[in-house]
Order: C-alpha cells, then sequence, then structure tokens
C-alpha cells in the first residue's frame, strides 16, 4: 500500500507538471476559432498507428477514449501510460509555404484496480490548442495609407480525466469518464494604419483572455463475444452527452500610439465607461456517440473498425456580448464524422526469440467536416485524412512496451490553408505487479 500512494503522489505531480505545457507551439491560424483546435486523439502514438481505437483494451496501455476498455487492467497490475511525439507541420496557401515543428505531451495515464472487478485511471491530456501569428496588408487605396493587421493567440485548453471501468462477468465491461476542462487562451488583433497622419486614423488593439474551467462526463462499454475456437470479436460503445456551460472573459478594446519606439494608451472604446470588461460566454458541447469493432485471431492479428458521429466538432461558442470583441460569423457547425480502419500483427509473445515477440500496426483515418467555414461567401467544409505506422516493442521482462509510430495528416484547403502535418510518438506502457504479497522474505 505505501508503495501504491507513493506512485500515485509521483504521477499526479507529474500530471500537474506536464498539463501546464501540454499544448504545442506549432503555428496554426486555424485554431483561431472558438476554443481551438484539437487534434486528438490522432496526436497520440496510441490511436495513430492503429486508426481503429473504440474496441481497444490494453494491460499495459489505458484506452482514454473508450472507459470500458479499463476492465482489461489486471487486478494485480499498476499502469503507468505516457506518450510523447514530435510534430513537424507545413502550411501552404496559394503563394506561400511555411515550415513549423515542436514537441508535445500527448497524454499521461496511471490506472490500477480498485478491487477485482472494479479499475480506476488518472489522465490528463490537451483539449485543444491555439497558436497563431498572422499578418496582413489592405490595399492601398485612400489617403491614410497601408493598413497592418496582426492576429495573435496563444493558450489552450487540458482535460483531466477520473475513469472508472466495472468488469461484468467475464465479456462485459461497462465504465465512465469525469473530465475537467481547464486553459487559459489569449487573443489579439492590431490594426497598424501605416500612414505618418493619426488625426483621423488611429491605431488601434482588440484583446480577450478566456478563462475555462468546465466539467463533462463519457460512458464506454466493451463485450468480447469468442467465435469458435480461434477468433474473438470486440464490440465497443462510447457515448458523449452534450452540456452547455459558461466561460469567464475579459475584453479590451482601445486606441494606442507611438513615439520614440514607445506606446502609449490614446481612448479606451471597450470596456464602455462604468463596466468592468469581465463578462461570460458560453460552450456548448455536443451529443456525440461512437461504435467499434475487433476481430482478432488466436492473439496474433487484428483488424479493427472505428465510426463516430456528432451533431459536430469539438465545442460551439457563443460570445456574451452585443458588442463582438472576436467575431465568429465565419464558424458553421455541420455534423461531424470519424472513420478509422487499422491492423496490427500482434506478435507471438512466448516466441523464443525477440524478433517474434514484436508487433506491428497500421492505420488510417478520415474526419469529414472537421471544421466549416465560411469565406467571401462560400462554404467550406474541411475534412482531415491521416495514416500511420507503428511498431510495438515488448521488454525483456515483465509486461510493459515502448510503441513507436509515425503519421501523417492532410487538413485543410489550398484555396484557405492547407496544413500538412508528420507527428513521430512514442509511448511507455509500464505494467508491473504492485499487489502481490510474498509468501517468503
Amino acid at each position: 500500500m505505501k508503495k501504491l500512494k507513493t506512485g500515485i503522489a509521483v504521477m499526479v505531480m507529474l500530471m500537474a507538471g506536464l498539463a501546464v505545457e501540454a499544448q504545442n507551439g506549432i503555428n496554426s491560424p486555424y485554431s483561431q476559432f472558438g476554443i481551438g483546435l484539437s487534434d486528438a486523439p490522432y496526436n497520440s502514438p496510441f490511436a495513430m498507428s492503429r486508426g481503429a481505437i473504440l474496441a481497444r483494451g490494453e494491460t499495459n496501455q489505458i484506452n482514454i477514449w473508450n472507459p470500458g476498455s479499463y476492465g482489461k487492467i489486471t487486478s494485480q497490475s499498476f499502469v503507468f501510460d505516457l506518450g510523447l511525439g514530435v510534430q513537424m507541420s507545413t502550411l501552404r496557401d496559394g503563394n506561400t509555404k511555411q515550415f513549423d515543428a515542436d514537441g508535445l505531451v500527448a497524454y499521461l495515464s496511471i490506472g490500477f484496480p480498485l478491487c477485482k472487478w472494479w479499475k480506476t485511471v488518472f489522465s490528463v491530456q490537451p483539449y485543444s490548442d491555439v497558436s497563431y501569428g498572422l499578418t496582413t496588408y489592405s490595399t492601398d487605396t485612400s489617403s491614410y495609407g497601408k493598413m497592418k493587421t496582426l492576429y495573435e493567440g496563444n493558450g489552450g485548453v487540458n482535460r483531466f480525466t477520473w475513469g472508472h471501468g466495472f468488469n461484468i462477468g467475464s465479456r462485459v465491461s461497462l465504465g465512465f469518464n469525469v473530465h475537467l476542462l481547464y486553459g487559459h487562451i489569449e487573443r489579439g488583433i492590431t490594426y497598424d494604419f501605416e500612414a505618418n497622419d493619426t488625426t483621423f486614423y488611429m491605431d488601434s488593439r482588440k484583446q480577450k483572455d478566456t478563462r475555462v474551467l468546465n466539467w463533462g462526463v463519457d460512458f464506454g462499454l466493451n463485450y468480447e463475444q469468442p467465435i469458435g475456437e480461434k477468433y474473438t470479436m470486440t464490440m465497443g460503445l462510447t457515448l458523449k452527452p452534450g452540456w452547455e456551460q459558461g466561460v469567464k472573459e475579459n475584453a479590451l478594446v482601445y486606441t494606442f500610439a507611438e513615439s520614440s519606439g514607445n506606446e502609449y494608451m490614446r481612448d479606451t472604446i471597450f470596456p464602455l465607461s462604468g463596466e468592468s470588461g469581465e463578462y461570460r460566454s458560453k460552450l456548448i458541447d455536443n451529443w456525440r456517440v461512437g461504435i467499434g469493432l475487433n476481430l482478432e485471431r488466436n492473439e496474433r492479428w487484428l483488424v479493427g473498425f472505428d465510426y463516430v458521429w456528432a451533431q459536430w466538432n469539438g465545442m460551439k461558442y457563443q460570445e456574451g456580448l452585443d458588442y463582438h470583441i472576436f467575431g465568429s460569423d465565419m464558424l458553421k457547425y455541420g455534423t461531424y464524422r470519424r472513420i478509422g480502419v487499422g491492423f496490427e500483427w500482434l506478435g507471438d509473445a512466448q516466441g523464443a526469440k525477440y524478433w517474434q515477440r514484436i508487433g506491428y500496426s497500421a492505420g488510417i483515418h478520415y474526419e469529414a467536416n472537421k471544421l466549416n467555414m465560411v469565406k467571401d461567401g462560400q462554404e467550406h467544409n474541411i475534412g482531415e485524412i491521416g495514416a500511420g505506422l507503428g511498431v510495438r516493442l515488448p521488454m525483456r521482462k515483465g509486461k510493459s512496451v515502448i510503441n513507436v509510430a509515425v503519421g501523417y495528416s492532410h487538413f485543410g484547403e489550398r484555396a484557405l490553408l492547407q496544413r500538412d502535418c508528420v507527428t513521430i510518438g512514442v509511448s511507455l506502457g509500464s505494467c508491473e505487479s504492485w499487489f502481490v504479497k510474498r509468501k517468503y522474505n
């Protein structure tokens, strides 16, 4: 018990430290909308190389996307699962190209049994990321000259999860997650008139800080059915109810001037006289359902399929002001669908040679309507397609594994902005026996 308490304390401290830096720093102009853009679950080594994950349960890895899979945690084990990665992204429009790269923490999870039939999980992972900086110039058609507009944003939202899984007999396991969403997002738009005459045209800036502290739940089920002597069919079901909650925001709109390289404020436009500038906006999450199927043969190989449906992707953001600081008129909310297909060679756990115990995986996924935008009166339903490969390296002793994966994803349109991203990920799934009493000293 002392070892368990020490391990939990260490994991909680690690989670607290890593959660602060969970978002990556890759420039992504699409992340300026709402509370940012999420690459989950395919930013994690667990998912990017498998494609289909909703019916997956592992003794040495934690599948946070289906709490029904927690039943695979054995009754005498402590599971530590950490996913790290490097993202390399190329942005393209009709004229320019930009390369960016950064590291990321995909997730950090621990799981252990509370009793033989009840397993619990703690996990933290990035939920959304806001990281962008871009500059545009207006056409010089009047006396004020060109206007430079600078868009900036950073921050994001993390998700802390406390999950529970319950074994009901040998074939069925049910589970649920309770999530805490928390984070801080800063945005700014600066309008800089490049003409020298500021009598009639003054530089101005909009800035807004958003603080998220919300919660949610989701549910999962796993069912295993043997088919003859060689095959096993596993079905996973997931359900996430919708909700509507508020977020706190502070906004400021003001004009400024520059003198001798220094900037000073001239007039405050918002908040209006007598107002504090603090207000509440809304986040609206939607219903999401998913089904996964796995067919496994003799613990040697398996094929999997996922399908996820939601009213829209991510969370709908509604600014709580008649005077819009950052309008979201460009966003539309269309039906979201995700399809994943994967194959995995599980290797021979009893193989005499190490290479016989190595596993290999490959998967593809497609997300329809990941983001819907309207530009110049034309609607763009933007999807993502991706593929991944992985290698599963078992430790020489115990049930722990190291997974190495590489994934590619294509998102966006050249008419707007196209993002091609390569992610290299490494995860450590450590499964050790912590609850066995020694008979002999």
